[in-house]
Formats: structure tokens, C-alpha cells, sequence
């Protein structure tokens, strides 16, 4: 679909801010690679070739008699005895460039974990015997998409609680202004605590309390785009012709809502990356164990004698949110109707 001339405009100038433009391709292709994380870093071979038959250990579970061992336990394909097994028929194993997945522990270190960079740990390891450099791609998948997807629910709601207030305005603007700033003024970070007391964080539970109060951030920005839009021509001229409320607000209002709004989502998509480090470092966030950036920055914190872990984890997450913030400036450019 072609797009409409203004929108090229945008397009133009988007592309026009060279930071944020490589940044965006830099982002787009970091995230695409630790959504294959899997085929990259695993403590399983890709492809295992026995008996003339393809075998896929990334996606299957097999177990040790399926390549003629003795016991129906699963397959561990650096053993020796497995590995002799698939030998004696021909066969082969593809492995992934870093032979180690997340929670993969090396039990050949030379030295005692934390253990330094090396050819068999490029980022060395951290004070379990992980290898660093899984974690971290790892990590980073699992902060893209809990970032992304409180972003996209968060902007849904604030969207459309800023929409009803803005356009009704009255009582309901009055009572949702009220309400927001009860609600923003709870300690947060509290509540975090206490509940964390008596139930084990995971993803989805961090996902749902975070949206308790993510979804305000876009709620003023809406709001005030709809004060104005509502009185402007058009919207009058529908309301006119008895259009439904809906169909003023979603059909006429929003899209022009939206070219504010748009700038504004990969920051927000900073902060809860932000957030979600914050709460892994205090132990607050993704169970123990989880591939996490703020358990890695903590776990550097309290081995100062291992450098690797702390600097892996900070290298990371300057990245990132370094190329978030750049998209999000170009984006602010090329919606900016002054330019």
C-alpha cells in the first residue's frame, strides 16, 4: 500500500536522521538474532545425523535410546557415551557457534567460577559456572519482549482512557484526573516488594503488575490531543451528520492523536526495559535463575574480582537503550509539524 504524501514526508525525514535511521536496523537486527537465540547459543547440537534418520534437538527432546542407548532418559549430547553411540552409525552433530545455553553450567573450568574470558567462554563465566555470553543474548530477548509487549497493552489502555476523558471532558474528565493522581502516587516499588513476600515473580506476573500503572504515561498526551481535536471543524461536521461517539473518536480524532503519541512509544519502551533491570538487580523480578541483565549487573556487583560480568551486562543494556533513544529522536523529528 502507498503510502499518503505526508506520510512519505515523514518517511523521508525519518530516514533523513542517519543516527536514528542505522539505529533502527542495528535494533531490528540484534532483536531478530536473539529471537533465533536457540540456534545460536544451546547446550544442544541444531541437527544430529544417526542411522540415516535427521534428528532436531532444539525443538524435540530425545532420549538416550533413541541413538541406542540403554536408559529412556534424555539425550545428553556431550557425554561421551552419546557421542560414541552417534559415531558408530556415521553420524554427526551440527552444533551452535556457543555450545551453552542460558542456564548451562561448564563443568570443565580450569579455574573456580567466576572464571575469565576464554576460547571455550568468550565472556567468561558467572559465579554458577554459566557462560556469560548466552545469558546475555538471552537476556536481551526476554527484555525486548517483555518491553514490547507492556508497551504495545499499556498504550492501548492509556490510549483509550485519554481518548474518553478528552473528548467527553465534564465529569468524566474530572474523575479521571482525580483518580490518576491517586493512583500515580502509590509507591510502586512497595507494593512490588510486599507482593514479591508471598508470590513467586515470573514473566507474566511482572507483565500484569507493571501494567497497573504503565499504562499513565500516555493518558495526558492523549487527553490534551483530544480536548483539541473535539472542537475542531471536522469533528463537529461528524458529530453534525450523527456519526456515532466511536466513530468520531477512533475514525477522525485518533489518527491525528497518534502522530504525537507514535514519537513517544520508544521511550516508553526504555523505561520498562529500565524498570524490569532495576527490579531483576534488587530481586524483585524474574525468578532466580532467568537469563537477566539486572541479575547479571548484581551478580557484578558482588564479584568486584570478576569485571566481565559487570561490564557484559553494562554494555548491553547501554546499547540498547542507547539505540531506543536514538529511534525515538528520529522519530520525534519526522512527526514534528514544524519541520
Amino acid at each position: 500500500m502507498a503510502l499518503s504524501p505526508i506520510n512519505q514526508r515523514r518517511f523521508a525525514q525519518f530516514k533523513a536522521h542517519k543516527r536514528g535511521w542505522y539505529s533502527l536496523w542495528i535494533f531490528l537486527v540484534l532483536f531478530a538474532l536473539s529471537l533465533g537465540a536457540e540456534i545460536i547459543a544451546n547446550d544442544k547440537p541444531i541437527v544430529v545425523s544417526y542411522d540415516n534418520n535427521w534428528y532436531f534437538p532444539i525443538v524435540k527432546r530425545y532420549s538416550e535410546t533413541t541413538f541406542g542407548g540403554e536408559f529412556p532418559l534424555q539425550a545428553n549430547y556431550k557425554s561421551p557415551y552419546i557421542q560414541d553411540l552417534i559415531a558408530e552409525k556415521g553420524g554427526w552433530m551440527l552444533w551452535p557457534p556457543i555450545p551453552f545455553s542460558y542456564s548451562s553450567i561448564n563443568y570443565d573450568l580450569q579455574v573456580p567460577a567466576p572464571a575469565p574470558p576464554s576460547k571455550q567462554n568468550w565472556l567468561g563465566t558467572d559465579d554458577q559456572g554459566r557462560d556469560v555470553l548466552a545469558r546475555v543474548i538471552y537476556g536481551f530477548r526476554i527484555s525486548i519482549l517483555f518491553a514490547l509487549t507492556l508497551t504495545l497493552i499499556s498504550s492501548v489502555i492509556g490510549i483509550i482512557t485519554g481518548a474518553l476523558q478528552g473528548f467527553y471532558g465534564g465529569w468524566v474528565d474530572l474523575v479521571g484526573q482525580r483518580f490518576l493522581e491517586i493512583w500515580s502516587g502509590l509507591p510502586v516499588l512497595y507494593l512490588l516488594i510486599i507482593m514479591a513476600s508471598f508470590i513467586q515473580p515470573n514473566f507474566w506476573w511482572l507483565l500484569g503488575i507493571m501494567l497497573l500503572f504503565s499504562w499513565m504515561s500516555l493518558v495526558d498526551l492523549v487527553r490534551a490531543e483530544f480536548l483539541r481535536g473535539r472542537n475542531l471543524e471536522y469533528a463537529r461536521a461528524a458529530r453534525a451528520l450523527g456519526m456515532r461517539d466511536s466513530q468520531i473518536m477512533f475514525r477522525h480524532i485518533l489518527p491525528n492523536a497518534m502522530v504525537s503519541t507514535l514519537t513517544f512509544l520508544p521511550f516508553i519502551v526504555t523505561g520498562a526495559i529500565g524498570t524490569l533491570t532495576a527490579l531483576d538487580f534488587l530481586g524483585f523480578g524474574l525468578p532466580p535463575g532467568s537469563p537477566s541483565l539486572g541479575e547479571l549487573v548484581a551478580q557484578g556487583k558482588a564479584n568486584l574480582q570478576a569485571p566481565w560480568l559487570g561490564i557484559s551486562a553494562f554494555a548491553v543494556l547501554a546499547l540498547m537503550l542507547s539505540l531506543l533513544v536514538f529511534i525515538g529522536e528520529a522519530a520525534r523529528d519526522a512527526f514534528d509539524p514544524r519541520k
